[in-house]
């Protein structure tokens, strides 16, 4: 198993992901995660409130020494794998998901607008539908509540592994029950490899006693 390729091809694409986003006037920028199972490198762009857009992810297939990246496809159910043989490849699936990333930011930014001029009263509460699509994951225990105070509020937490790369995916699911009887559901999903497993927990409890309980 070498990492050779994988370092060559990430050193290259920080050149290609900067020319790429300052022809659109965006700032793009890269993470590259080396411990996972299949290690990835992740693309994203600067909002304004200095919150991360991602917009794509390519990983790496240490054994095979090949990259791929994977989509859903909701007509197929299922994930569709595409293997990028060469930099040219890669470079040009990366510009075309930019590409893509950009033609649904304008979509959205028209429908929220069309929206507004409508007065639309609707409410969608965040991660109403957020769980994840793109990935298989093989849950590994039930949700476990972590807090729920009066039945107004209950947090709950799920584990599971990913079957494609074998990292760790955490669940959080925040259930809030309004005054008028409305329950509002927020889920967030934590993607991590076994390396950074051992990191995370050391450092949580590492700093219990510093934590203050929820009120």
């Amino acid at each position: 198993m070498s990492l050779e390729w994988f370092d060559r091809v990430s050193g290259e694409l920080q050149d290609h992901l900067k020319s790429i986003c300052e022809k659109y006037d965006r700032n793009g920028s890269m993470i590259v995660e080396r411990g996972s199972k299949h290690p990835r490198i992740e693309f994203y762009t600067e909002l304004d409130d200095n919150e991360r857009d991602y917009f794509s992810t390519l990983f790496f297939d240490p054994y095979n020494e090949e990259f791929y990246m994977e989509s859903f496809e909701p007509d197929l159910g299922q994930i569709s794998k595409v293997i990028l043989s060469d930099i040219e490849d890669i470079v040009d699936a990366v510009h075309e998901s930019f590409h893509n990333y950009l033609e649904e930011d304008d979509a959205d930014y028209e429908y929220d607008m069309d929206m507004d001029d409508e007065n639309d009263d609707l409410y969608d509460p965040v991660g109403e539908d957020s769980d994840i699509y793109e990935i298989d994951v093989d849950w590994e225990t039930p949700e476990v509540t972590a807090y729920i105070q009066d039945n107004e509020v209950e947090v709950t937490y799920q584990f599971g592994i990913v079957q494609e790369t074998g990292d760790g995916v955490l669940k959080r699911i925040n259930r809030i029950r309004t005054a008028d009887d409305d329950l509002i559901k927020d889920e967030t999903n934590f993607i991590f490899s076994k390396e950074e497993a051992s990191t995370i927990i050391a450092m949580i409890a590492s700093h219990m006693d510093s934590l203050s309980e929820m009120e």
